[in-house]
């Protein structure tokens, strides 16, 4: 369905992106560092128990994306409503997590995970419900990436939020923006444009709707922009797990420089999307998200080099990392929207629960692998011993370049070479 999609229906749709971002980046950045710091989780501990959470998350997301299908098949209402209600679980499991009720290791590290497992629930599935809806609204190319910029931009600025917020304001304050954000989020998105969604009564008339939750994967498409979005995300969820440590232990900066890091990182990010928008009108989706890689590759060779007190290098670095983030927070989902889209299938929802496992997948690796092996080779929050120091540079800059390479092979050979080969044995066989 190729819908108008103006500025009006742009700000209501991408209003629960604001307060999606702003959990994400407490949940995935901040939580990791404040519980080693504030409450003595060893390094490894807290490894296990995020990728335990994480991995419980990530096998949800099909049933969540299933859900979010047959839900759709009866009305755009009853999605509305399965949003409402994930809204509840997440605000409640976020208010929870960072002010547990109990105090005693044992009973904290079981408390932590309990409660990362209801907020990851509540998350996942109103995430699945919101990134479905605009799916389903169809349109060519610019008309997809400009529903998602909507989301993303707003989500960025969430993220900006959420940045600065626990330095100047503290975690209470931080939270209560938060579930404000939820409220207004959910009101927006139910007064936003609906998409037509397939009636009961219309599923006889049709081909018939896929019953299985494995359906997008027999769509090679699918199999082979999920592999390249795999290995871009773990590249760049590994620091994202590591951030507040590096800027913490290698360049020894003042809590004071977090909100300036992180803000200019997703700042910039929110503000390069406009400029992903008009490299996609000249070169395309996929290639646009090559440019992307290429950038975030160049920028983490130089974070490699920075040192002890290199607090402008490093703002610099944020800031062009953030630019590169534009392209993997607006493209991929827009990309995927358009596999979605050729094969004029039912199941949205089954490809967003997916496209979300595969998402926290990768953060659970991220968490699962580069905290313990960091804990292994010596590195510890507040040790500066140089072995340990080295460490944490391999495992932020080094190790994501690695696989941000592989991603960029993996997405010129599967998808930008086998879309070119199909578009030309197209027009050979056209009349």
């Amino acid at each position: 369905m190729n819908t108008a999609f103006g500025s009006r229906n742009g700000l209501a749709y991408g209003l629960m992106g604001f307060p999606l971002a702003f959990a994400a980046l407490p949940l995935y950045v901040i939580l990791p560092n404040h519980y080693a710091r504030e409450f003595g989780v060893p390094l490894a501990t807290l490894g296990a128990v995020l990728l335990g959470a994480r991995l419980f998350d990530a096998f949800i997301d099909p049933a969540l994306g299933r859900l979010t299908d047959r839900l759709f098949a009866r009305s755009t209402a009853a999605v509305l409503a399965l949003g409402a209600a994930a809204a509840l679980v997440l605000a409640i499991g976020f208010a929870l997590l960072f002010f547990p009720l109990v105090s005693e290791p044992a009973s904290l590290v079981i408390w932590a995970t309990a409660m990362l497992m209801l907020t990851y629930a509540g998350y996942s599935a109103l995430s699945v419900a919101h990134q479905s809806w605009a799916a389903m609204l169809g349109g060519n190319e610019a008309q997809r990436s400009r529903i998602v910029a909507w989301r993303e931009g707003l989500g960025l600025l969430g993220v900006v939020t959420a940045s600065v917020l626990p330095v100047l304001l503290g975690l209470p304050v931080t939270t209560a923006v938060f579930l404000v954000a939820l409220v207004l989020g959910w009101w927006g998105w139910q007064r936003s444009i609906r998409p037509v969604t397939v009636m009961p009564h219309e599923v006889s008339a049709t081909p018939a709707a896929p019953t299985s939750v494995w359906q997008p994967f027999r769509q090679a498409s699918f199999r082979r922009l999920l592999a390249v979005f795999m290995l871009n995300g773990i590249a760049s969820a590994i620091p994202a797990t590591l951030v507040l440590f590096f800027i913490q232990d290698k360049l020894a900066a003042p809590a004071s420089f977090e909100p300036l890091f992180l803000g200019s990182y997703f700042l910039c990010a929110a503000l390069s999307i406009p400029l992903w928008l008009a490299i996609v009108k000249r070169i395309g989706l996929a290639r646009s998200w090559l440019v992307g890689m290429l950038l975030a590759m160049s920028v983490f060779v130089w974070a490699s080099q920075v040192g002890d007190g290199e607090m402008l290098a490093f703002a610099l670095i944020c800031a062009l990392s953030g630019v590169a983030l534009g392209a993997d927070l607006a493209l991929p989902s827009a990309l995927l929207a358009g596999v979605i889209q050729a094969q004029a299938s039912p199941t949205t929802g089954a490809y967003f629960g997916w496209w979300s496992f595969a998402t926290k997948l990768n953060l659970a690796l991220a968490a699962g692998l580069a905290l313990p092996l960091l804990d292994l080779f010596g590195y510890a929050p507040g040790v500066r011993d140089a072995a340990a120091l080295n460490a944490l540079v391999v495992a932020y800059c080094v190790l994501p370049c690695v696989l941000k390479a592989m991603a960029a092979v993996a997405l010129y050979l599967l998808v930008i070479r086998t879309t070119s080969k199909s578009s030309q044995t197209f027009q050979e066989s056209s009349p």
